[in-house]
């Protein structure tokens, strides 16, 4: 019997672009796997039993995320996290946190392949973020690690903060809309289109 193959969505594309050619480099994360945990963020059981199988704190601030490693947790909701890994790590980590949590109230779900990712790196990633979004990027606790769910160019997106300098922004959108948001960047972030950001002006 064959195995199934993975195909990241936007394998199609050459999955990056220079600088030269765009305000910003853009890229796919194509090697990511992600799990959707759900639970009682107030259940000490349930966080102790999350950290066993994690080797990590789950974040409990709103927008905040926790790193150990390669592996990242993003927050989602008071009761929602984004399980982030290597790939090839996800079904083990799915495995361990099910065992750890079976006889309490939770779920966990691999959603590896329900999401695109798309990397933004440079200086303008911040203006190309506000350009598709109602939010201000530019406000100071709009930093490494902020995570935020969002409506960017006219979808549901995720968006998560991963460096300050340089500046590292990813995107997750369903991958339904991969292709649909890579152009939508393309066509936003070419040098034409690049229009600045208003800082504080001296009197």
């Amino acid at each position: 019997m064959s195995e199934a193959v993975h195909t990241s969505p936007l394998a199609h594309l050459d999955g990056s672009h220079d600088a030269a050619e765009l305000s910003i480099s853009i890229s796919e994360v194509a090697d990511r796997g992600m799990i959707d945990l759900r639970g009682e963020a107030g259940s000490v059981k349930f966080r102790q039993a999350a950290k066993t199988a994690l080797g990590i704190d789950l974040p409990l601030k709103p927008r905040s995320t926790a790193v150990k490693g390669d592996v990242t947790v993003l927050w989602l909701s008071v009761d929602q996290w984004l399980v982030c890994c290597p790939r090839n790590k996800a079904a083990g980590l799915v495995d361990k946190l099910r065992k750890n949590l079976d006889t309490l109230h939770s779920l966990v779900v691999d959603v590896s392949d329900a999401r695109a990712i798309i990397r933004l790196e440079g200086d303008n990633a911040r203006e190309v973020m506000m350009k598709g979004s109602s939010i201000d990027f530019t406000l100071p606790d709009y930093k490494t690690g902020l995570v935020r769910r969002l409506v960017f160019a006219e979808i549901a997106a995720l968006a998560h903060i991963v460096t300050d300098k340089p500046c590292t922004i990813d995107i997750y959108v369903f991958r339904s809309f991969a292709d649909y948001t890579w152009k939508w960047i393309e066509a936003t972030a070419k040098p034409a289109a690049t229009i600045g950001l208003f800082g504080a002006r001296s009197e």
